[in-house]
């Protein structure tokens, strides 16, 4: 996964019973991604069936605690997952307008670097991407 955390439409619901919904669904993904039953989710992240069996019917939430254990075990940022169960906003990923080329983009960040270095590379670029 990338690093950054993607929020989708789902992840911004409003209500409590959206909120619910979407971490219905973020449970029933992670453990069909990484083929277990609730049962074995819950021993994986150390609570109870019982707990996790509520946090599917949409009867209670993760607590922070629980967020923390999932993010880890699902690999989605912590960020995410607190905010999917309810406990923090939905931050609105960011990203800039036009991205630079790559010619332009390295000599902003590499100002010294020489210009038949440059050409190597994007036609590195190229030759891996297909394009």
């Amino acid at each position: 996964m990338d690093s950054q955390a993607t929020v989708s439409q789902e992840d911004t619901a409003q209500t409590s019973g959206g909120e619910r919904a979407t971490l219905v669904s973020f449970l029933e993904d992670v453990m069909r991604r990484r083929k277990r039953l609730p049962s074995q989710l819950a021993k994986d992240i150390g609570v109870s069936h019982p707990t996790v069996g509520r946090w599917l019917s949409g009867e209670d939430i993760p607590s922070t605690l629980s967020c923390r254990k999932l993010a880890t075990y699902s690999g989605v940022p912590l960020e995410r997952v607190l905010a999917i169960a309810g406990h923090v906003p939905a931050v609105a990923q960011t990203v800039p307008a036009d991205w630079p080329e790559f010619r332009e983009y390295i000599h902003r960040k590499y100002p010294a670097v020489d210009e038949d270095l440059v050409s190597v590379f994007e036609d590195y670029i190229e030759r891996r991407t297909g394009r």
